[in-house]
């Protein structure tokens, strides 16, 4: 984005109403010269994905994700993935890692006050996010390897492959909207995992 664009000391709006659906805001408090300074990133994903950091809330960059945005002592790194923020750490020179706390009000610091208030029952959530990408798993590596060899160079090279799962379209269209929350649940609760979350080129496609 071409920073002669950016409105001059441009402030961060608060959250409001259906915000919560579209944009994500993360701050850490960082020492400045006359105290501490509040840093703010926002990404907003009606807009491009980019994140826009903000000191005391007003505007200070912004990049496309991912994204390195210096700050004091370090930077802080930003990145996304279909269903949300995957990354926002601040990684000071030395090599520490801190994350970034989500702002109140967000759908972030929501999932979190739950998980705080009702631990349990975050932790059931959490368990079945986990079996439904399992679930989902099991069933899209066999029809992504046919999609794969239906490709002509790959067939020709490997053989096609048929798979031996064949779902009525109803049932693709609920395993689609389950995998699809249950993604945007481990990435609320920043959880990851190379194998458990590998489902989730079945709901991206």
């Amino acid at each position: 984005m071409d920073p002669d664009a950016r409105p001059a000391h441009r402030r961060l709006r608060p959250m409001r109403g259906l915000d919560v659906l579209h944009r994500a805001l993360y701050e850490i408090d960082l020492p400045g010269p006359a105290g501490p300074v509040r840093y703010t990133v926002e990404v907003d994903t009606d807009r491009d994905w980019t994140a826009v950091l903000y000191a005391d809330g007003v505007l200070q960059t912004e990049a496309d994700l991912p994204a390195r945005l210096p700050v004091p002592g370090g930077v802080i790194e930003a990145d996304h993935g279909m269903y949300g923020v995957s990354r926002m750490h601040f990684t000071a020179g030395d090599g520490r890692e801190r994350r970034l706390a989500p702002v109140r009000g967000t759908l972030e610091d929501l999932r979190g006050r739950f998980a705080h208030r009702h631990p349990r029952a975050s932790r059931a959530i959490g368990w079945a996010a986990v079996a439904v990408l399992l679930v989902n798993l099991a069933l899209a590596a066999p029809q992504a390897l046919e999609l794969a060899t239906e490709i002509p160079r790959v067939a020709e090279r490997f053989g096609t492959f048929e798979s031996p799962v064949d779902l009525p379209w109803w049932l693709n269209t609920s395993l689609y909207a389950a995998g699809a929350a249950a993604a945007t649940e481990r990435v609320l609760t920043f959880r990851r995992n190379r194998i458990v979350d590998f489902e989730t080129i079945w709901t991206e496609a």
